[in-house]
């Protein structure tokens, strides 16, 4: 069985799923850390992507993480924002140990906090 990195963007702030927030997904390489761009993708009406990040022969084992362009999000929402925002690009830094598993890694956030957990 082959496993799947998926993700979900939640804005507390209005109780609804963050529509067309962009993520990018990188993968960490090795002992410098070097960081490889792998794609870039923007939520839907759910605010979940169409389909999952990784999956088949792109999902290996390592470590990864995604940036969530909350501050361009809830500057589309609310022009009533400081400058500079309080959060603008959040980064989740998470290892995949099973390549057979499913990774679901969740955003719940708000132009003030967020919080992130491993989902199934």
């Amino acid at each position: 069985m082959a496993g799947k990195l998926t993700t979900h963007v939640l804005d507390t702030a209005q109780g609804c799923p963050a529509v067309g927030l962009t993520i990018e997904l990188w993968w960490v390489e090795g002992l410098l850390k070097a960081e490889h761009l792998l794609k870039t993708v923007t939520t839907n009406a759910d605010g979940r992507t169409d389909a999952p990040l990784l999956m088949d022969n792109e999902f290996t084992i390592g470590v990864y993480e995604l940036r969530f362009a909350v501050g361009d999000y809830f500057k589309q929402q609310s022009g009533e924002l400081p400058d500079p925002l309080f959060l603008d690009n959040v980064p989740i830094r998470f290892g995949i140990a099973d390549a057979t598993a499913h990774y679901h890694v969740p955003l719940l956030c708000s132009p003030w906090s967020y919080s992130t957990y491993r989902g199934s």
